[in-house]
């Protein structure tokens, strides 16, 4: 069915400005933009002269199972968090998983995002059940995804260096006993996966392959996965050198920076994303470029692990295309990127003390969560604005919000003082899944209550895993600190480098 949205304010072009237009759907794309169009027969006509309409941003780096365990993260840093993986993630059955990301999905929509790169994990490993489910939460749902399994082979702490020598015997032991996935097991359920749901709900659900971290990946796993998305022409999406930990055990191990290992593993290329890409310097910077690679950058997560800044303008002065994200809901607390959009900007500021010209202001970060997250999705052509051929997916905004009352600049606006309350219809695909700020596809209400039943259970079945997590904390908390302290070229935090 065409739909008609009529004269709504439109935010189009750059940079993005407002204009009195209609907006003429037919099927899943956008058809005609302008003002005094005419209603098809039998069209849906939405009347948008108190609206302002915005293409759909995009979620360039979430994690489906994340919702579930809201609220639970305190002042940990990213291995503390990885350290509680058991603890928060573990435990689940199939629709456990389906109503954590369903969660996840109802937020986006309800803060104005129509897509999202998920990397889904389970513990201790995604099954094919698992992955079936979240797929039906987001086609239930409504929003787009591109959901990459992420999976790894080596257990996270042999990946922290100095970690086995602190720890006492019987801890040791433990640790020592835990045992990674086989990684032809891992290679098959991806491409499992892929020949399965790659394409399905009408195009709106595509696949990628994800070795989650390229440290807990041996060099056979990484090898698969570049095999994988060659053959089957999807994207590859890491989290890269997130934290300074990382990057300093890739060269204690590898002998070389995780940049240049991928390389090594023919890794990287146009479909290649990098999450978070905190701790990288200017050799790491041009090979992702000369790749054609993207950066999914994730400011409220890396300032709430305390991983650091990332150099997000020297990646966009190299050409590199960067998307925004808000990571998981464990380690950014929430969906919503308008909150995601003003960090970006402001925490820019920091870096380059009264050298304004190199912040990133609004029309940026507003580009990195449109069209920037388009390109990390592998959708250019169609997705992160609003013209003729591009596909649906929008959002229509009150304009009498109190956030974008008085108006100046719409752009500054949305980015600076916006947050989400304001969202009250939302497209994708052409279709209508948010009206009047309710989710019209699933029963929203039921689902929340279900949620909360599941991570109640949840949480009493993990409380041995929690128990041991706090037991090794103050053990990886040493470990990390020694590594932290190791000197490196580039520094990244916001502080001078702590010493051991």
């Amino acid at each position: 069915m065409a739909v008609l949205i009529r004269g709504g304010q439109v935010l189009a072009g750059t940079p993005a400005t407002l204009r009195r237009a209609d907006v003429l759907i037919e099927a899943d794309r956008i058809a005609a933009l302008g003002p005094g169009l005419t209603a098809p027969a039998g069209a849906r006509v939405i009347e948008a002269a108190d609206r302002i309409v915005l293409p759909g941003m995009g979620n360039a780096h979430t994690h489906a199972h994340g919702h579930l365990a809201r609220g639970r993260v305190g002042s940990w840093t990213l291995e503390d968090l990885l350290s509680h993986s058991t603890a928060n993630s573990g435990f689940r059955t199939p629709d456990d998983e389906y109503l954590s990301a369903a969660i996840g999905a109802i937020e986006m929509l309800k803060t104005g995002c129509t897509g999202a790169y998920d990397l889904y994990i389970a513990v201790p490993a995604i099954t094919d059940e698992t992955f079936a489910a979240v797929v039906q939460a987001y086609t239930d749902v409504g929003v787009r995804v591109v959901l990459a399994p992420a999976v790894a082979d080596i257990v996270f702490y042999q990946t922290v260096p100095g970690l086995t020598d602190l720890l006492p015997p019987d801890l040791r032991r433990t640790v020592q006993d835990i045992q990674s996935s086989p990684t032809k097991g891992l290679l098959d359920l991806t491409e499992r996966a892929i020949r399965r749901w790659h394409g399905g709900a009408e195009g709106r659900v595509r696949v990628a392959v994800a070795p989650t971290i390229p440290n807990q990946a041996t060099d056979e796993l990484l090898d698969g996965c570049a095999a994988l998305a060659r053959e089957y022409g999807v994207g590859i999406h890491t989290h890269l050198a997130e934290s300074k930990v990382q990057v300093v055990e890739s060269r204690r191990r590898w002998g070389k920076s995780i940049v240049a290992r991928l390389a090594d593993h023919h890794v990287l290329g146009p479909g290649f994303v990098g999450a978070h890409s905190v701790w990288l310097d200017d050799d790491d910077l041009r090979m992702l470029a000369d790749a054609g690679a993207a950066v999914a950058h994730n400011p409220g997560s890396n300032l709430r692990l305390g991983v650091g800044i990332a150099p997000v303008r020297e990646m966009l002065d190299r050409g590199l295309a960067v998307g925004l994200g808000t990571d998981g809901s464990t380690c950014a607390d929430n969906q919503n990127l308008f909150e995601a959009l003003r960090i970006a900007s402001v925490i820019s500021t920091v870096r380059f003390p009264h050298e304004t010209a190199r912040w990133l202001d609004a029309d940026t970060v507003w580009g990195l969560a449109t069209s920037g997250t388009a390109r990390v999705m592998g959708q250019p052509g169609d997705l992160g604005a609003l013209a003729p051929g591009r596909k649906a997916d929008l959002a229509l905004l009150r304009s009498d919000s109190i956030f974008l009352r008085p108006l100046a600049d719409p752009v500054k606006a949305l980015v600076y003082a916006e947050t989400g309350a304001s969202v009250d219809t939302v497209l994708v695909d052409g279709r209508v899944v948010l009206e009047q700020g309710r989710v019209t596809t699933v029963d929203e209400t039921r689902i929340y209550a279900r949620a909360q039943e599941a991570a109640d259970r949840q949480r009493e079945r993990a409380a041995a895993a929690w128990a041991l997590a706090e037991r090794l904390a103050p053990y990886v908390a040493a470990a990390c600190r020694g590594a932290v302290a190791t000197p490196l070229p580039i520094n990244r935090f916001a502080a001078p480098t702590p010493t051991a």
